[in-house]
C-alpha cells in the first residue's frame, strides 16, 4: 500500500492554482502591452526567435518539476513487510520543582532551566517507558499524565515557570502522593519516581511518604540542583535582591541532606545536577536495571522509498526549461554581430 512519510508537505500543492492564475493574468498583461506595437504578425517579426506559446511550454515544465518535487520531499513509500514487536518498560513520574528559589543563579542560567535540560536530556534516552510530568511548590500539578508522547511532554516543560504554581513552597510531600496515586495500584513494581529539587523547605511528611511509596514498590530517586553555599534571589518587585524581614538578604542553599534521606527511604539514588547528560545516563541506568513490564505490542513496517524518482523528474524537468532558448530583438543581435 501507498503513503506519504511527510504528507503534510503537499499542501505546498495549494500554491499551483496561484501560480497559474498569475501566470494567465501575465499573458494577458503582455498582450496588451503588444497590441500597443501591432499585430501579432509584425510583433513575431520584429522578435527574434519568436515561437507562440513558448512561455505556456515552460510555465507547465516548471509546475510538473514543482509538483514531482513536492512529491519527492513528501516521500512516497510502499510497505513491504510488517513485523510486531513488544515493547517492556517501566513507569516514571518526574516531579520538578518550580519554586521561585528554583530561578537561583548559583548554576548557570540558573535551577529551574539545568532541570529542564536535564528532562530533555533523560526523555531523549529513554525508549518504550511511559513518563508523566509533575510541578510542585506549595502544591502540587499533574502537568502530564504517564504518556509515551515524549514530543508533547518537552513541549509543556517549555512553558513550565514558577507562575504556574500559585502557592509557594517546597512541599516535595505533595509531588510523591500525587505521583504515587499516577501508577498502578495493584502492581508492586514497574515503578519508579524522579523528584529534581533545591529541597530548600524542610518537609516533615516526605520521608513518611517516600517510605509508604517504597512499600508499594515505587523506587524514588532524587536530584539536588543548586550548591551548598548558595545564593541571592533576584526580587522583580524590587528590582534588587530579596531582602528578608530584618533587611538582609535572602539566601537560597541546596539541601542536600533532605534530598538524599527521601533517596535512601525511597530506595533510590541520589545525584548533584552538575552535568546534565550525565546524571541522566545515572537516571537511565537505573531504570533500564529495573524489571521491565508488558507494554503491549507495536507494529513495525519496513518501507520501500520512491522519492528519488520524483527528484530526478523534477531535475530533469527544470534542466529541459532552462535549455530553451529565450527570444529577442533581431535588430540588437545584428548589432551585436557587426561590434
Amino acid at each position: 500500500m501507498f503513503q506519504f512519510q511527510h504528507i503534510e508537505y503537499l499542501y505546498l500543492l495549494a500554491l499551483l492554482p496561484v501560480l497559474v492564475v498569475l501566470f494567465i493574468a501575465g499573458i494577458y498583461w503582455r498582450r496588451k502591452k503588444l497590441q500597443q506595437i501591432g499585430t501579432e504578425e509584425i510583433v513575431s517579426r520584429q522578435i527574434l526567435g519568436y515561437i507562440p506559446g513558448r512561455s505556456t511550454t515552460r510555465f507547465i515544465l516548471l509546475a510538473i518539476a514543482f509538483t514531482a518535487i513536492v512529491f519527492g520531499w513528501a516521500n512516497l513509500r510502499m510497505g513491504d513487510k510488517t513485523e510486531k514487536s513488544e515493547r517492556k518498560g517501566v513507569d516514571v513520574v518526574i516531579a520538578l520543582d518550580v519554586s521561585k528559589s528554583m530561578l537561583a543563579k548559583d548554576i548557570q542560567p540558573d535551577r529551574l532551566t539545568r532541570a529542564k535540560q536535564l528532562i530533555m536530556s533523560l526523555t531523549d534516552k529513554l525508549k518504550n517507558d511511559r513518563v508523566a510530568l509533575i510541578v510542585f511548590a506549595g502544591k502540587a500539578y499533574m502537568q502530564v499524565p504517564l504518556t509515551v508522547d515524549y514530543a508533547s511532554l518537552k513541549m509543556i516543560l517549555q512553558s513550565v515557570t514558577p507562575d504556574i504554581v500559585p502557592y509557594q513552597g517546597t512541599v516535595i510531600s505533595e509531588a510523591i502522593q500525587m505521583g504515587t496515586e499516577s501508577f498502578t495500584r495493584n502492581e508492586r513494581k514497574f515503578k519508579s519516581m524522579i523528584i529534581i529539587s533545591d529541597g530548600e523547605d524542610h518537609d516533615e511528611h516526605a520521608l513518611e511518604l517516600a517510605k509508604a511509596a517504597a512499600t508499594e514498590g515505587v523506587m524514588i530517586h532524587t536530584v539536588g540542583i543548586g550548591s551548598p553555599q548558595g545564593t541571592t534571589l533576584f526580587d522583580p518587585q524590587t528590582r534588587s535582591v530579596k531582602l528578608d524581614e530584618n533587611g538582609n538578604p535572602v539566601i537560597s542553599k541546596l539541601n542536600e541532606e533532605e534530598l538524599k534521606s527521601i533517596a535512601r527511604a525511597g530506595r533510590g539514588t541520589y545525584s548533584l545536577l552538575q552535568n546534565s547528560d550525565a546524571v541522566a545516563e545515572k537516571l537511565n541506568s537505573s531504570l533500564e536495571g529495573m524489571e521491565q513490564k508488558n507494554l503491549g505490542s507495536i507494529m513495525f513496517t519496513d518501507y520501500t522509498s520512491y522519492f528519488q524518482y520524483f527528484l530526478a523528474v523534477g531535475l530533469l524537468l527544470l534542466l529541459l526549461e532552462w535549455t530553451i532558448p529565450g527570444a529577442g530583438n533581431p535588430k540588437k543581435s545584428k548589432q551585436n554581430e557587426t561590434a
